[in-house]
């Protein structure tokens, strides 16, 4: 898959040290798969949640919440956000 941007999670690395091996992690395997649908997905990444259009990482046990857009058909995945369990359960990214 081709994530698009690298450059949301360094910047969120860079406020929040400790999630940087997560996100590391979680960018090399998506970058090496290859997945036609959700459930391919879900198979790999058990904790990840389709909510509304939006697939929903969780990442570093849960600490932190990565929200993607995930177009199987094109093997693109473009990150909108990544938050803190505090900012994402105000759910004021779904604005």
């Amino acid at each position: 898959m081709h994530v698009i941007s690298r450059k949301a999670l360094k910047q969120f690395w860079a406020r929040h040290p400790d999630s940087k091996t997560a996100l590391v992690r979680w960018h090399k395997a998506m970058a090496h798969a290859e997945f036609a649908s959700f459930d391919e997905l879900r198979a790999a990444f058990p904790s990840a949640d389709l909510v509304e259009q939006w697939v929903v990482f969780n990442i570093g046990g849960n600490k932190y919440h990565l929200i993607t857009s995930i177009h199987f058909n094109r093997g693109k995945v473009y990150i909108r956000d990544v938050l803190t369990h505090q900012a994402y359960s105000r759910e004021e990214w779904k604005r």
